[in-house]
């Protein structure tokens, strides 16, 4: 402990001498330009003595991290020529890296580690899997400076050979480079400093030099990862799409838009789960629960409340129906008509250009593809659960077919989740007359929203008659006599809870299985890793949607569509980062729940400085006029400025106002353009406008408008 107190002390007045001194103020082109004759004659007379002494200046420098070394490497092509210079050089700043990397790792590592091991844990596990390919990439396209560079790994578990001889192979171009300019500069008759065209086309090189190694390392890499597959020599198609939910759908639509040959491949339905199992049958269902709550409560209207005669059939068939109305959208007909090859049958990814397809009819086509987009959505999960599988439940994708042969509602249903499609259904079958018991094991319903929208939730589905019990685990499930069990514990102690039908809601997972990507190399941990570009780590391969992980949501699933599809087909000239900044979504619960951007949990948790503004229906006319007062608009903004960090609206329509605040969110319009902004009277979409007023009447310049008043006031004199 002692002797790293002392290092650090003496690196510390070597530095603050450095400084103090005006040391710094002799590394510049300036002092170059004054000393450069009499460091040439110098050289002439003691040769060694002098490379003696720059090799000690460069390393001790490179060690301490001080300014300077790009002056000194200059210095050196003036002095010692091309070929001297770029040794001398080469090894003092290899050398200064080494010693500099040794000190962190001696004054700092012990403590970084104990203290960040877990963090570090991971920096070390990818260090020893590509740590040397990272290196060398940080030194040929020097993004952080050198000094850091060695300052960082010297706090990780790099071997110190590995270490020294990648900082001096990558370091070496660049030194090259600057030397040879070095010598320009130095050349005898040439005013030291002047521009030459020798020294414009090195510095040309220089600046070039990140950009060509960049590429020249990802080609390494790519060679690399491609090693134990034969390129074809010419591709059917230049995208084949595996999956046709929205990402499939978006992602093939762009690519045939743009007159490239693609191939569309689903094996079950077109339209995915958002059509067959998800938004499309979901939300006809929930408009038919709702209008059997309004005529239940008719009074709110003037009106004789009544109990809806149902026919469950009547109602499942109108979900269906639904369905088939909007599925010409996604069909196999319109997007044959787009120029999109539609093949109907599961594919089996041979090579990363390489695809099998077996029909439905089974026979197997064989297609080669430039790229490939896998848009296979997600899985409903299965909780682990006793007696489960036993006991018989349906999931989000199961549930429609198994209510289609009910004569009436389900009596008696439990609801795994609290999550948007477990609220959603729990409360529209509640509606439709099914006593509904929700089960969810955290503290509230909803829970990534803020705890005021969660507790809103929670009481409309109360008053729906839905049993909800939070803090509650599902532990078994059996059979007694035809009727399922469910088993679960709380705070409260353990209940038996009768079912007629369970329904697992806890979450999707990517759907990867069966593909063929286990046997390419592209899982890790049961998952697919892309980066920003959408890319896997064979780049060809890019995936969209659901079974990205991400934001689970069919607009998003679209959004990253056109980004899959572009940079698939011209990734080669020209990438693009998918834009997540702003991402609404809404919960098609009654209330609805919309938001976009942070709420207040999100802000607190990230460290960010944030105002709320908020506006409560019940003042707004036209919720008074339709009786549905409930809710509230609330938006947060940036300290002190009316730029949207986000909103989150709960009431009637309320997805439909956020778009607004997508909008302005997505331009960078603030509350103030919002509130200048002529809404028609009367609306929902007035509250947006309102919560603007009330963001401006608490930002009033107050001093300002007490010297309003006083003027008003001499006017009245």
């Amino acid at each position: 402990m002692k002797g790293r107190l002392l290092l650090l002390v003496v690196i510390g007045v070597a530095v603050a001498l450095f400084f103090v001194t005006g040391l710094h103020r002799e590394f510049s082109l300036d002092q170059l330009r004054a000393h450069f004759q009499d460091l040439h004659q110098l050289d002439a007379r003691h040769p060694l003595a002098l490379a003696g002494a720059y090799f000690a200046v460069y390393v001790l420098m490179a060690t301490l991290s001080l300014p300077g070394a790009a002056i000194l490497t200059l210095l050196g092509g003036a002095i010692f020529g091309v070929v001297w210079g770029s040794v001398l050089v080469s090894f003092a700043s290899s050398g200064g890296a080494l010693l500099s990397f040794l000190t962190s790792r001696y004054l700092f590592k012990d403590f970084v580690q104990a203290r960040y091991g877990a963090r570090f844990g991971e920096i070390n596990a990818g260090l020893r899997r590509d740590g040397i390919l990272f290196l060398l990439t940080l030194r040929l396209v020097p993004v952080i400076p050198y000094f850091v560079v060695n300052l960082l790994m010297g706090l990780t578990n790099m071997r110190l050979a590995a270490y020294y001889l990648v900082s001096q192979i990558g370091m070496l171009p660049a030194t090259v480079i600057l030397v040879q300019i070095g010598t320009q500069l130095g050349a005898e008759g040439q005013a030291v400093g002047a521009l030459s065209w020798h020294i414009v086309t090195l510095l040309a090189a220089l600046a070039a030099l990140p950009w060509i190694a960049r590429r020249l390392i990802r080609a390494w890499q790519l060679r690399r990862r491609y090693a134990r597959w034969t390129r074809p020599r010419r591709y059917d198609r230049n995208l084949v799409v595996i999956g046709a939910g929205a990402g499939g759908l978006v992602t093939s639509y762009v690519a045939a838009a743009v007159k490239a040959k693609v191939t569309l491949i689903e094996s079950h339905r077109m339209g995915g789960d958002c059509l067959n199992y998800g938004c499309v049958p979901s939300k006809a269902l929930i408009k038919t629960a709702r209008v059997a709550s309004i005529l239940r409560h008719a009074e709110r209207y003037g009106l004789s409340s009544t109990t809806p005669p149902l026919s469950f059939d009547a109602v499942m068939t109108r979900v269906r129906q639904v369905i088939d109305a909007v599925a010409p959208h996604d069909s196999v007909e319109r997007y044959t008509a787009l120029g999109v090859e539609v093949l109907e049958g599961h594919a089996l990814i041979v090579d990363p250009w390489t695809i099998d397809v077996t029909l439905h009819s089974g026979k197997v086509r064989r297609l080669t593809t430039r790229g490939l987009v896998v848009a296979t959505g997600a899985a409903p999960v299965v909780p682990r659960i006793t007696g489960i599988e036993e006991s018989g439940y349906v999931t989000s994708e199961t549930l429609w077919s198994k209510l289609a042969t009910l004569p009436s509602p389900p009596e008696r249903v439990v609801i795994l989740g609290g999550g948007p499609i477990g609220t959603e259904l729990a409360q529209a079958l509640a509606r439709l007359g099914s006593q509904v018991t929700q089960i969810e094991k955290g503290g509230r319903l909803l829970g990534r929203e803020d705890p005021e929208v969660s507790a809103s939730v929670h009481a409309a589905l109360n008053a729906d008659g839905v049993n909800v019990l939070l803090g509650y685990e599902a532990l078994q499930c059996r059979r007694d006599n035809g009727i399922g069990i469910l088993i679960a514990r709380g705070a409260l102690g353990t209940r038996e809870i009768p079912y007629d039908l369970l329904v697992c809601a806890v979450g999707r997972r990517p759907r990867l299985a069966g593909f063929g990507l286990e046997a390419l190399g592209v899982l890790e941990d049961g998952k697919l890793p892309i980066n920003e570009y959408l890319e896997a780590a064979l780049p060809n391969i890019l995936a969209a949607g659901d079974v990205t992980g991400s934001y689970q949501f069919t607009h998003f699933a679209g959004h990253q569509g056109w980004y899959a599809a572009v940079n698939a087909l011209f990734g080669q000239w020209r990438r693009f980062k998918v834009d997540t900044r702003v991402i609404p979504r809404v919960t098609f619960t009654d209330p609805e729940i919309a938001r976009v951007g942070l709420n207040e949990s999100d802000a607190v948790a990230g460290g960010v400085a944030f105002e709320t503004t908020t506006y409560r229906l019940e003042e707004l006319d036209r919720a008074i006029a339709e009786s549905r007062t409930g809710g509230f608009v609330k938006v947060l903004t940036a300290a002190k400025s009316d730029r949207i960090l986000g909103a989150c609206i709960v009431g009637d329509h309320a997805g439909e106002m956020l778009a607004e605040f997508t909008l302005a969110m997505k331009h960078g319009l603030g509350l103030k353009k919002i509130l200048g902004t002529i809404h028609p009277y009367p609306t929902f979409s007035e509250a947006n406008k309102y919560a603007a007023g009330e963001w401006q009447r608490a930002h009033l310049p107050t001093h300002l408008l007490r010297w309003v008043q006083r003027y008003h006031d001499w006017r009245r004199d």
